[in-house]
């Protein structure tokens, strides 16, 4: 067996923030990645470098998320600017070095990959053992790869990365089960997906996981889910290794620096109040381009600043049990249809138990609906087959128009940017390296 690569070696993913988190941090990371191995590196460096508990991104481009690589050495040849590190363009010693000046920080590679065999193989070929996704969360939202194909994928690279141990290194997964469609879907349902991705990780081999939960439109409801899904996590999960990490808001951002900001101080805020241990940031550029340096920069510091304390003291307890009874209960209607749980998700979409909202993905039955109700709290408008008949009252009556969706949709951005708000202008060349 080829060893892992020590040169870049770092502390391991899952261990190193546990241990941020028990000295009342919270962990920060960006979204970064860029095409020119340097400004990875420096990238790299200032994350490192700012004045934040961090670990780093290496996110990939398109072309490389869809295995497109001739279109990504085309592009890296003449010289234009993707959206993302091309992991299995660059050769690997250029990776290596772009990853040697930081070493003492973990290092998570983040794609958006249904069938991401390559991307592992490229993840551990440059001494990395971090990466993220899921067979359900990297396939519905993205694309039309079979749902089987997807968990066959998922089971090989999860194999792969558990390799890792016996050169010594603990591989770390996210699940991205926790952010599907990004909004308009309630909150019982992506902590059930995160947990059952996380519980398919484990089962192949990948026992330092985190799940995860994206903020939504109330910060109250986004508590308890956290929380609730804290709680399931610990009662399912087959490790100690685990935590939990909050995205700032997935949908439709603001347009305005002072909404932008709103919306990333919420969001650290709601890390704080549900103690996650762990905060992807978004920046003031997030709705127009591709961030700076800079911008990532001032971002994790605004957040770390922001995440400082208990948060907001008060607690919806009665959201956070509902939630958690809701989560509860599909993943034990999950987990009963096969030992396997790649399997058990399978026959899950099949009939209907898991259902994602406003999802096209052939293997989606497109039965269930989600919208915010007068509260301005994510609920079900239906819920299909979901094994929630005797737990959840879907909304009667009036049914969704497309007004009404829009409106739901453009709920955060609106709130944040209010009405007095200019929009953020392009970056300037030297922006780009943080000059």
């Amino acid at each position: 067996m080829t060893a892992h690569p020590s040169a870049t070696r770092a502390p391991d993913f899952g261990p190193h923030v546990r241990a941020v988190a028990r000295t009342g941090r919270t962990v920060v990371q960006p979204r970064m990645g860029f095409t020119d191995p340097a400004r990875m590196r420096a990238g790299l460096r200032a994350v490192l470098a700012c004045r934040a508990a961090t670990v780093g991104t290496i996110t990939l481009d398109s072309y490389t998320r869809v295995g497109d690589l001739a279109a990504a050495a085309a592009a890296v040849g003449d010289g234009t600017e993707l959206n993302g590190y091309p992991l299995l363009t660059h050769p690997v010693p250029v990776t290596r070095a772009v990853l040697a000046d930081v070493a003492g920080m973990p290092v998570q590679v983040r794609h958006g990959c249904a069938t991401p065999e390559a991307i592992v193989a490229g993840v551990v070929a440059a001494g990395l053992s971090a990466t993220e996704g899921g067979p359900v969360s990297y396939c519905l939202p993205y694309g039309r790869t079979p749902l089987t194909e997807s968990v066959e994928a998922w089971r090989r690279s999860c194999a792969r990365l558990a390799r890792l141990r016996d050169d010594g290194v603990r591989p770390h997964l996210e699940t991205f089960g926790g952010c599907l469609l990004g909004q308009l879907c309630p909150p019982s349902l992506l902590v059930a997906m995160s947990v059952l991705e996380a519980l398919f990780f484990c089962q192949h081999g990948v026992d330092s996981v985190s799940v995860s939960y994206a903020q939504q439109v109330d910060h109250a409801q986004d508590v308890a889910a956290v929380r609730a899904l804290r709680r399931l996590a610990h009662e399912l999960l087959p490790t100690e290794d685990q935590h939990v990490v909050v995205y700032a808001y997935m949908g439709v951002f603001p347009t305005t620096r002072h909404g932008a900001r709103r919306v990333l101080a919420d969001a650290a805020r709601l890390a704080a109040a549900a103690r996650a241990e762990r905060l992807i940031v978004k920046t003031e550029a997030e709705a127009f381009r591709i961030p700076t340096i800079a911008e990532n920069i001032a971002a994790l510091e605004a957040a770390a600043d922001e995440a400082v304390g208990p948060g907001d003291p008060v607690v919806d307890v009665d959201e956070e049990h509902r939630i958690h009874r809701e989560a509860a209960t599909i993943v034990a209607a999950v987990r009963d249809l096969a030992d396997d749980v790649g399997t058990a998700l399978l026959r899950a979409f099949r009939r209907g138990y898991l259902d994602i909202p406003y999802c096209l993905h052939p293997d989606n039955a497109g039965g269930t609906r989600g919208y915010v109700d007068d509260r301005g709290r994510l609920a079900w408008d239906r819920i299909g087959r979901l094994p929630l008949g005797g737990l959840v009252r879907p909304r009667q009556g009036r049914r969704p128009t497309a007004a009404s969706l829009l409106g739901d949709l453009n709920r955060v951005r609106d709130r944040a940017d209010g009405p007095d708000g200019a929009g953020l202008p392009p970056a300037r060349p030297g922006d780009a390296l943080g000059e």
